[in-house]
């Protein structure tokens, strides 16, 4: 590396300016705040873990993205966290294994091998809830009101909420009685909207005319919640009874709750499908094409810890939503102390909470530090005055 490239960053890992660093741990003291006041407590995960661990349950698609390096001292491969989101849910079943329900938080960065799209971070700072040992919808519910509350507290507006149930997919297929190399291949050509490979997959291996339209219609199943009420044709050629009553169950709580939000079902949506079991939803704003949230119900992941559970949670990268809020920080008053101030009157501000900023020498410019306050000398005391 030439000298004039040392200060270059690695492509997709950035840093945070004070600005920016000033905004973002405001917003993490407030969601974490919130979280708390929802009942929810915190954890700090390992950054680096066995990677058996890492990559057991609802961490195994998390392969690709995980750094591997070798243990020094058991010669064991170990992995650098890539989601919060398994390590909470081994906590859950062994570390912090409560009775009943149990509602974990977490603020803490990750580190990916690849970026997941163009305009994401590969060090991504992810915040989120987890709520375990309740699986009916009130669970979900909770989850959810916790995150648009959480969204709304930080600035972020003109929330769209996209919502589907991987239990309707997975009921089709158990209908269809489809071949491992079927379920593939129509998952992945459902999976990357690849709409014309999709039909004629099914066309191929789901031989029954009825579930061929049942599993060609999930690609006109979205839209408002009415969409619901015309996804219960499906119930004739499979059980998805449940799933779509759960569905509309978290609709109309939400609906009443969040009047602002925009709610949109998506019953081809299968994000996370290898590990979810139910409800998937993802939050997305107002300009900004990605999802700034997403989550859904993963039951019974613990139970490679010793533990299956009931879960539902949500993350962020919350960097994301510091850059989406693009506020600007309010300045705080400063109050500049010469060189030759008092030590005690200096500490005595700092002690009343005022930001004291001393000068490290007689040529110092108060405004070179944002301070809008001087500490100055005067009939024989130190007062501070406005500049």
């Amino acid at each position: 590396m030439n000298q004039a490239d040392r200060w270059l960053l690695p492509d997709g890992i950035e840093e945070l300016l004070p600005p920016e660093a000033k905004q973002l741990e405001a917003m993490r003291r407030t969601l974490l705040d919130t979280f708390s006041n929802w009942g929810y407590e915190l954890v700090v995960p390992p950054q680096l873990e066995f990677l058996e661990s890492l990559l057991t349950g609802v961490g195994s698609d998390l392969n690709l993205h995980t750094f591997k390096v070798t243990d020094q001292l058991t010669g064991r491969l170990m992995g650098v966290s890539a989601d919060i989101t398994p390590q909470v849910a081994r906590m859950d079943a062994h570390s912090w294994a409560k009775e009943g329900v149990n509602r974990l938080s977490y603020c803490g960065s990750v580190l990916h091998t690849r970026a997941k799209s163009l305009l994401s971070s590969r060090a991504p700072m992810l915040i989120g809830a987890e709520l375990f040992g309740e699986s009916a919808p009130c669970a979900d519910v909770e989850i959810l009101s916790l995150l648009l509350s959480s969204m709304d507290g930080v600035g972020l507006s003109q929330v769209h909420l996209d919502l589907g149930h991987v239990g309707i997919y997975k009921a089709l297929v158990d209908a269809a009685q489809l071949s491992e190399q079927a379920e593939v291949q129509i998952f992945e050509a459902l999976n990357n909207k690849s709409v014309t490979e999709y039909r004629l997959l099914v066309e191929q291996y789901v031989k029954a005319p009825k579930l061929q339209t049942a599993f060609t219609s999930l690609l006109e199943l979205n839209g408002s919640i009415d969409v619901l009420e015309k996804a219960k044709a499906l119930i004739e050629v499979a059980d998805v009874a449940s799933s779509l009553e759960n569905l509309n169950n978290i609709c109309q709580v939400l609906q009443s709750r969040f009047k602002d939000v925009d709610i949109f079902i998506d019953l081809a949506e299968l994000r996370g499908f290898d590990y979810h079991t139910g409800v998937v939803f993802a939050a997305y704003v107002a300009g900004h094409g990605q999802a700034v949230a997403q989550g859904g119900r993963y039951d019974d992941t613990g139970a490679v810890f010793g533990r299956a559970r009931a879960a539902t949670g949500f993350s962020a990268d919350i960097k994301q939503w510091v850059r989406i809020v693009n506020k600007q920080v309010s300045a705080e008053d400063g109050i500049f102390a010469p060189v030759d101030a008092d030590w005690s009157v200096v500490s005595d501000l700092r002690s009343q909470g005022k930001r004291v900023i001393s000068g490290l020498s007689s040529t110092d410019n108060p405004a070179a530090f944002g301070c809008t306050s001087v500490l100055v000398y005067k009939n024989d005391q130190w007062i501070v005055e406005t500049l």
